[in-house]
């Protein structure tokens, strides 16, 4: 009888040494593709990301006791339309997908004009507004590398390196608990000049789903401060018209005034 109870009670004695062997032991270390996956799964899933067809913001940009109102209107895939009020005047940058172009009262620019160089790079850069360049980062054809664990002013955090397709690098941070991103790094250019900058992003509110970080700050890497930018609102799946992304025809020219004079 004995010894038919001890038969028994091996099965369940390896199983507990196993589950003890397993508790001690240190937890496996994170793939990037895991760390991705509950990113987006934080953010509100993958396919309700990919859903959104349209969206747009109510924002502001606040630069010391400067605050500029903002609305940006986006479609997918990639067209993006950010209007900047200034001045009793309305700025326009704008991309439909293939061409980029601006209006800018406020700097004597009235008519519309081609976005090129820098400028141009930066609207792209919007049009990926709803996804970022983490989403499907192999098919837009970015690089993106897992460096590991790091503490990020106490919080622990998961710090990642993006290579995007156009060659910009940057570091962003995603808060190891929450999977959301809490900070970014990187180097802008514009003309010659070659900066690097930092992002800080909290706030985060769900909307329709989603979650949206409703504050941002981004300033000179080690600066004390910088610009903000605060949402005030985001409406997803609006009724957004395709003109609304297209350059309109510069106004025509007066006529010139007829050559002598009445005899």
């Amino acid at each position: 009888m004995f010894r038919k109870h001890l038969h028994r009670s091996i099965p369940s004695l390896a199983v507990a040494i196993a589950l003890v062997a397993a508790s001690a032991a240190p937890a496996a270390a994170q793939t990037l593709d895991e760390v991705l996956a509950k990113h987006f799964e934080a953010q509100g899933g993958k396919e309700r990301i990919a859903a959104v067809n349209s969206l747009k913001m109510t924002a502001r940009q606040i630069a010391g006791p400067q605050t500029i109102p903002l609305t940006i209107y986006w479609k997918r895939p990639d067209k993006v339309r950010i209007e900047i009020n200034y001045q009793g005047m309305v700025g326009i940058q704008a991309y439909d997908g293939k061409n980029a172009w601006m209006v800018m009262p406020f700097l004597g620019k009235n008519d519309p004009e081609a976005m090129t160089g820098d400028d141009l790079k930066e609207i792209i850069d919007q049009a990926d507004l709803i996804e970022g360049p983490l989403f499907n980062w192999k098919e837009k054809g970015n690089t993106v590398e897992l460096l590991g664990e790091e503490s990020l002013e106490g919080t622990p955090a998961w710090k990642i390196k993006l290579v995007k397709k156009n060659g910009e690098s940057s570091t962003i941070w995603l808060d190891k608990e929450a999977f959301l991103q809490i900070k970014s790094e990187g180097k802008r250019k514009r003309g010659d000049v070659e900066a690097e900058f930092e992002t800080s992003l909290g706030d985060y509110k769900e909307v329709g789903g989603l979650l949206f970080p409703f504050s941002s700050e981004s300033k000179p890497k080690g600066a004390p401060q910088g610009f903000g930018f605060a949402l005030d609102k985001v409406e997803l799946d609006v009724a957004v018209d395709d003109a609304l992304f297209v350059m309109p025809a510069k106004p025509a020219a007066p006529a010139a005034a007829p050559a002598g004079g009445q005899g």
